[in-house]
């Protein structure tokens, strides 16, 4: 009596089906740039751009005189320096679920400091003052921010708070220094810092883009950035895992205020003169909303520099543009706000995930392989 063995056959596993297929070739690049946290921004920019070209004939117009850049779209990148320079601070500050709202009492104190010294010094003519002048009024600066951090992260003070001191008495502090008054004087080395030329181009670009890749190289060639974020995602965890949280916020708000700080000397630099009263006045709104233009959400966590560029051009454009369509100064804040609005809604993940949800999906249709298989499983 022989026994015959039967192995059963198992066809081959094939790979879930999901609802929808993910996209091949030009439809899923063209996905995935249409998905990303920048597409948005990038087209309001281009488009405020090309609006104001059609509106004023020669605004993309670049011009060389003497070997330096001229033309609107150079001035646009003159005014986004300042914002840049703020945002750059305020975003690292933010993805560690902190904010700062002392940025531009922190720009009106540097600058008052700064000023001063030139003033008191009677050199200010000379580049050794000058260069003296602007350490003087970084150091202060990075001082402030060392103060925000030490009332964070040692006190345990509430970010909004801790920095609002310093945003009502900062402006205080500074018209101490002026003694309430408008301090000007004249230094040409110190003017040349918001309003010369490095190689053609202007020097305040040059200054925002040697930050932005100094900032860039140290939060993404290092271990930084990804710190920083584990921090703004979970602070506790970050801390059981190992991360010196304190000392990195603390760095961070440090690096803020000296940010700030230099953001307050190029933008008072052309004119030389310090008003306590509106030297960066409301301009930690402006720092806020260059980093939530470029990506970067109020919660903390995920981050992204190259966000904060796209903000800071997008603001300075539709300044700009207020004054090319001659908008009414009553409304220019109405005109703001219904264009930041409709960016932010364009690039919500949410309406997007809302939308898709929406839409009529594909069946998913079986292979050639997979149809062959389930046929001769159908047959055995």
């Amino acid at each position: 009596m022989s026994t015959t063995t039967t192995t059963p056959t198992t066809p081959p596993a094939t790979p879930p089906v999901s609802g929808s297929p993910a996209p091949r070739g030009a439809q899923g690049v063209l996905r995935r740039i249409t998905h990303h946290h920048l597409f948005w921004p990038v087209v309001a920019l281009v488009v405020m751009l090309l609006a104001c070209g059609l509106r004023s004939p020669g605004f993309l117009d670049v011009t060389i005189m003497d070997g330096h850049l001229f033309g609107q779209i150079i001035d646009i990148m003159r005014a986004s320096a300042t914002p840049l320079l703020l945002g750059i601070g305020m975003c690292l500050v933010i993805a560690t679920g902190g904010i700062d709202l002392s940025v531009g009492a922190v720009m009106a104190i540097s600058l008052a400091v700064s000023l001063t010294y030139i003033d008191a010094s009677g050199t200010g003519g000379t580049l050794s003052t000058a260069l003296a002048a602007v350490a003087i009024g970084l150091l202060v600066a990075a001082v402030i921010g060392a103060f925000n951090g030490f009332l964070v992260t040692v006190l345990g003070i509430q970010p909004f708070i801790a920095t609002m001191i310093l945003m009502v008495a900062g402006r205080g502090i500074a018209m101490l220094i002026t003694k309430g008054q408008i301090t000007t004087t004249t230094s040409p080395p110190f003017k040349s810092i918001g309003s010369g030329f490095i190689l053609g181009i202007p020097t305040p670009v040059v200054i925002a883009a040697v930050v932005f890749a100094l900032v860039a190289l140290l939060v993404r060639r290092t271990a930084l950035g990804m710190l920083v974020e584990s921090i703004g995602i979970n602070r506790e965890a970050s801390r059981l895992a190992g991360v010196q949280s304190r000392n990195i916020t603390w760095f961070v708000y440090l690096l803020c205020g000296l940010l700030a700080g230099l953001a307050g000397i190029v933008y008072g630099a052309p004119t030389m003169a310090a008003d306590a009263n509106n030297i960066g006045l409301m301009k930690e709104l402006d720092a806020i909303m260059v980093v939530v233009l470029g990506g970067t959400k109020l919660d903390g966590g995920k981050f992204s520099l190259a966000g904060v560029v796209v903000g800071a051009l997008l603001l300075s454009t539709l300044e700009r543009a207020v004054v090319i369509f001659h908008i009414s100064s009553q409304i220019t804040p109405l005109f703001k706000a219904l264009v930041l609005i409709v960016v932010c809604i364009a690039a919500s993940e949410r309406l997007r995930s809302l939308l898709a949800s929406r839409l009529p999906r594909k069946r998913p249709t079986l292979g050639a392989g997979t149809a062959a298989t389930t046929a001769k499983g159908a047959a055995a």
